[in-house]
């Protein structure tokens, strides 16, 4: 609705434009009753025309965004003005209200809505705790899980981000905020674009050092390390701030969340492609030395086992690596509406829970990170343990106590019985 709104606003100052310098050139000439004057009908300019001509004109372009039907509409002039439209606008450019489509069509991409919401609350949520369980056992400080910590905070960003972008562009319901886009509104956009490159270059750089450290039999790894971080989070930021120059400069337009201009988008779109690329030929590297190490083994007793070892080490490196955005990552950005679904569809829904996939595997289920947590939850639960028992025995033995000297009294004989009550009152 704001692309059709900005289409009609910019067809109106056109025609606005056209309409004065026909009137300044018509100034000391009067409109007499045989012409008709120039007028903005709120969908299309009609020219000053003389009685009896037919004027021909284009379909509003704001129809040709959703038909794409470049048809012609007429009007006379007549004595008595502009004639209707003729043939009518919906015949002759193609659009037919279908109230059904639209209510499907709003109804699926709120229900996809709601679903990469859930896989992004439940992805910030795993991660959370991933990585504050990796940050507080000392045990686990290692590059390898290092990486890790930073593919999870920039999964954290990535999902934090999309909720701030839909809190932005979708907070208010009335059509008239097409026109109030803000500064931090195109902030927001810049913070989002950074977070989803950002994202990309870790799992880039999880299949680099992965690949690295496969292939390569010595090398620092603390030497390199430095290398990740400026490629994980200082290679997105110099294609954002050239993306946010352009768009200023070339394409200001809304909130910057509509790429009209192909050029610009693929600065952004551009280096994602190379890295899933990249990291799918890791991916497929990766696989070749696994397959060759697993025949080479003698460990595994029999083909299932070899086999399945196969498929679970594959299918731990997908999330990873981020290997299923490959299928549509040269999907063209012009399709029809089905396809469209289906790719929104799968990216969203599966991108999503991407994170979650990714804390589960690489923390949660990792030995590693169980091992440390049952060594530490060993030594706290025996200490409770031992406290309930102590506290169990204080009071068993306090009820011991006053048990056994009512049995003494009791067993004792009468004589001794006198001899203890005599002693009891003395002392009182």
């Amino acid at each position: 609705m704001c692309d059709v709104l900005g289409v009609l606003e910019k067809e109106a100052d056109l025609c606005s434009e056209l309409l004065n310098r026909e009137q300044n050139r018509s100034e000391n000439q009067p409109l007499t009753s045989g012409q008709c004057a120039g007028v903005w009908d709120n969908m299309t300019c009609w020219p000053p025309s003389a009685v009896g001509q037919t004027v021909s004109v284009p379909c509003p372009e704001f129809l040709q965004i959703f038909t794409g039907n470049k048809g012609v509409i007429y009007r006379n002039c007549t004595h008595e003005g502009w004639s209707a439209i003729f043939p009518t606008v919906d015949v002759a450019c193609g659009y037919e209200v279908n109230d059904t489509s639209s209510e499907a069509s709003n109804s699926f991409y709120m229900k996809l809505k709601i679903l990469y919401s859930v896989g992004y609350g439940a992805s910030l949520g795993t991660l959370t705790a991933a990585l504050v369980i990796l940050a507080t056992f000392r045990r686990l400080h290692c590059t390898r899980n290092y990486i890790h910590m930073h593919l999870f905070v920039s999964f954290i960003l990535r999902a934090v981000s999309v909720f701030v972008r839909d809190g932005v562009l979708y907070s208010v319901e009335d059509i008239n905020h097409c026109s109030s886009y803000s500064a931090g509104c195109k902030y927001g956009m810049i913070l989002f674009q950074y977070c989803i490159m950002a994202n990309y270059s870790w799992l880039l750089v999880e299949g680099l050092y992965l690949h690295t450290l496969l292939t390569i039999s010595f090398f620092s790894e603390q030497k390199y390390f430095g290398g990740y971080i400026a490629l994980g989070w200082g290679l997105p930021l110099v294609f954002v701030v050239a993306w946010s120059i352009c768009r200023h400069l070339y394409e200001d337009k809304r909130c910057w969340d509509i790429n009209s201009n192909a050029s610009i988008w693929w600065i952004i779109r551009g280096p994602v492609i190379i890295s899933i690329f990249i990291n799918f030929i890791f991916f497929i590297r990766i696989l070749r030395i696994v397959i060759k190490k697993l025949r080479s083994s003698e460990v595994w007793g029999t083909e299932f086992a070899h086999y399945k070892r196969l498929a679970r080490s594959t299918l731990l490196l997908i999330p990873l690596f981020g290997i299923h955005y490959i299928l549509f990552a040269f999907f063209p950005e012009d399709v029809s509406s089905d396809l469209l679904e289906i790719r929104l569809s799968f990216e969203l829904a599966l991108g999503s829970f991407q994170g979650f996939v990714v804390a589960v595997l690489y923390c949660f289920l990792n030995g590693e990170v169980q091992f440390e947590i049952q060594r530490k939850w060993r030594p706290w639960h025996l200490r409770k343990q031992i406290w309930f028992h102590q506290q169990k025995s204080s009071s068993s033995n306090s009820g011991e106590t006053v048990l056994t000297q009512v049995m003494q009294v009791t067993k004792s004989s009468p004589k001794e019985q006198r001899k203890m009550t005599a002693q009891r009152s003395s002392l009182f």
